[in-house]
C-alpha cells in the first residue's frame, strides 16, 4: 500500500460524502505522514513503512473495540466500523498453516534445537509485517512441546 493510494481512497470518500469512512482513511495517511516525517523521509515514505502504520493503527483500533464497555453501544459500532476500513488497506497476514510450514521449512534447525527464545529470535526478523506476532509465539510455543 502506497501513501497515494491511501490518499486517492480518502478523496474518493470524501466525493461519496462518507465522512466516516473519510475520517478512518485521513487517521491513517495523517499517521503514516507523521512516521515519514519523524523518520526523515517526509516526501517519498517507502511502502513498507506505510503498511507497518496500518498494522499499528489496526491494532491501536481493535484494542479500543475490545476495551470498550459494551453499554457504550454507538461508540463501539464506530471503533468496529472504523477498523474495518482500516483492515481494506492492512497487507494480508500469514495464515496459521502458513507460517508452521514456514517455519518448519526455513528453520527445521533452530526448531530442532528446542530453543523458543532462538526460534523467535531467528523467525521474527523473516516475519515480520506479514504475520501476527502472538499467532507466531502460539505455534513457536506447540513446536517446542
Amino acid at each position: 500500500m502506497s501513501l497515494d493510494e491511501l490518499q486517492k481512497a480518502m478523496i474518493a470518500a470524501m466525493k461519496a460524502r462518507d465522512k466516516a469512512r473519510k475520517d478512518a482513511i485521513s487517521s491513517l495517511v495523517s499517521a503514516v505522514k507523521k512516521a515519514g516525517i519523524d523518520a526523515g523521509c517526509r516526501e517519498d515514505i517507502p511502502e513498507d513503512m506505510v503498511n507497518q502504520v496500518i498494522m499499528k493503527e489496526l491494532k491501536t483500533v481493535k484494542e479500543q473495540v475490545d476495551s470498550c464497555p459494551d453499554d457504550r453501544a454507538e461508540l463501539k459500532s464506530e471503533y468496529e466500523f472504523r477498523m474495518k476500513v482500516i483492515e481494506e488497506f492492512a497487507p494480508k497476514m500469514m495464515s496459521e498453516d502458513e507460517i508452521k510450514a514456514f517455519i518448519n521449512e526455513k528453520f527445521a534447525d533452530v526448531v530442532a534445537t528446542g530453543n523458543k527464545g532462538q526460534i523467535m529470535k531467528s523467525v521474527m526478523p523473516e516475519l515480520k509485517g506479514k504475520a501476527d506476532g502472538k499467532l507466531i509465539n502460539q505455534i513457536v510455543a506447540e513446536l517446542c512441546k
